[in-house]
């Protein structure tokens, strides 16, 4: 999951929402002529455009729009025999849950989405119900939004917090005689409890004690402090979770002389990292989401069509706006058309019930729908994921951790961890 870290990123993705209004309404005045005799397939996106969530919800809507062009360009999708151009529809709910439910009914009811893209947590909260009793097929970025009774939910990219443990599992391998952990994160259910626990899971099948596990609010303004007293435990890993707070605490690590490994679940805009600190000090960091131009993508078994191009343009067009939901989003819009295609319907009750019925391919390979055993329904797809390190001042893959594989055997030691943070589980 990407993290909102910096204020500056926060203002500029408030003049790039800013902008695309104006542009949105513009378009509404002179609107472009295209000709096609292709039907129109509608995706929503009821996502944070706007606030200290926009760097969660935007990117993403511009690879969406990078993924629909294309498909357009090429002559559209068939689905059932049908020939579809599509369009992405979006909201911006700011994070708000009542916008959020807003959104979702204008999405469904005016726009005529056959599914909605959402980014999770307590705005999914609040969709859930309405979405539930009209059999709305419902995306999310966090699986722990899943319920018993969320049948038309599903995470089918993004398996948060899920996929941390493969960043352990590989410093453990890499680095046998790192002993002691500590871990700093965000106290919030939704992100950093879910982080957390998972990361206490993977360090202690691992092997490596967790010295210290410190969860703080939101409104700290100053994580010197916090940083030095971790830091007198002496440990040899320094985990920052899924932070809210990664720049900061960085630039904290790097002015305290920290020597040992760092882990954290996201680094984003690490080149503004590296510039407050140093190439040398951020090189080595582990986390878990890559640069789309990694050669690794370019490998067999990595379902997402031409990675390097994809960054290319999304780089040429906003090249300043790169987060990980940048390719999940559109990740999850083609795997619904792939399940689209299969059922020969975009109704979401043949695409929920082709979903599950058939073996789907994750985005970077493997497939497996998982979390009864934690959230009460497999409507999690779990894959392959990526273990990410600095190097050089570039992030590059390093290989693919199975999540599946881990959870198979160690998902008793997660469910426990999370019971002691007071999170939910079946």
């Amino acid at each position: 999951m990407s993290t909102h870290t910096q204020r500056p990123a926060r203002r500029k993705f408030l003049k790039k929402a800013a902008a695309g209004t104006v542009a949105a309404t513009t378009a509404s005045v002179f609107p472009n002529i295209v000709l096609s005799a292709n039907k129109t397939l509608t995706v929503g996106m009821n996502i944070p455009m706007t606030g200290d969530y926009a760097p969660w919800g935007l990117p993403g809507l511009y690879g969406c729009e990078i993924i629909a062009n294309n498909i357009n360009k090429e002559g559209g999708v068939n689905i059932g025999g049908e020939t579809y151009d599509i369009k992405v529809a979006s909201y911006d709910h700011g994070y708000d849950t009542e916008k959020a439910l807003q959104g979702f009914k204008k999405l469904v009811l005016e726009d005529d989405a056959s599914m909605v893209m959402m980014l999770g947590g307590s705005t999914v909260a609040a969709v859930l119900p309405w979405a539930t009793r009209k059999k709305v097929l419902t995306t999310t970025l966090l699986p722990s939004d899943i319920t018993p009774d969320s049948d038309y939910l599903v995470a089918t990219c993004e398996s948060h917090p899920l996929y941390n443990v493969t960043g352990v599992e590989w410093l453990a391998k890499n680095f046998p005689d790192v002993k002691s952990a500590a871990i700093v994160t965000n106290n919030d259910a939704e992100y950093g409890l879910q982080s957390a626990a998972t990361y206490q899971a993977a360090f202690e099948v691992a092997g490596i004690e967790v010295v210290d596990t410190h969860l703080h609010g939101f409104d700290v303004t100053d994580f010197a402090p916090i940083v030095s007293s971790v830091l007198a435990k002496n440990p040899d890993v320094f985990c920052m979770a899924t932070s809210f707070y990664v720049t900061p605490i960085m630039e904290q690590l790097y002015h305290q002389g920290y020597k040992g490994k760092i882990i954290s679940c996201t680094l984003d805009y690490y080149d503004e990292i590296i510039a407050k600190t140093s190439k040398e000090f951020v090189n080595g960091t582990i986390f878990q989401f890559p640069d789309f131009d990694d050669p690794k993508l370019q490998e067999s078994g990595v379902n997402f069509p031409d990675p390097a191009g994809f960054d290319a343009a999304f780089r040429k067009d906003h090249p300043n706006d790169w987060s990980a939901v940048a390719w999940e989003y559109p990740a999850i819009l083609l795997n619904w058309l792939d399940a689209a295609k299969a059922a020969g319907s975009a109704d979401s009750e043949s695409v929920a019930t082709t979903l599950k019925a058939n073996k789907q391919e994750f985005i970077f390979g493997g497939g497996d729908w998982w979390g009864s055993q934690l959230w009460g329904l497999d409507n999690a797809l779990v894959g392959r994921w990526p273990i990410v390190v600095i190097e050089d001042g570039k992030a590059r893959i390093q290989e693919y951790g199975d999540v599946a594989g881990w959870l198979s055997s160690n998902k008793d030691v997660l469910v426990k961890h999370m019971k002691e943070l007071g999170l939910r589980t079946v």
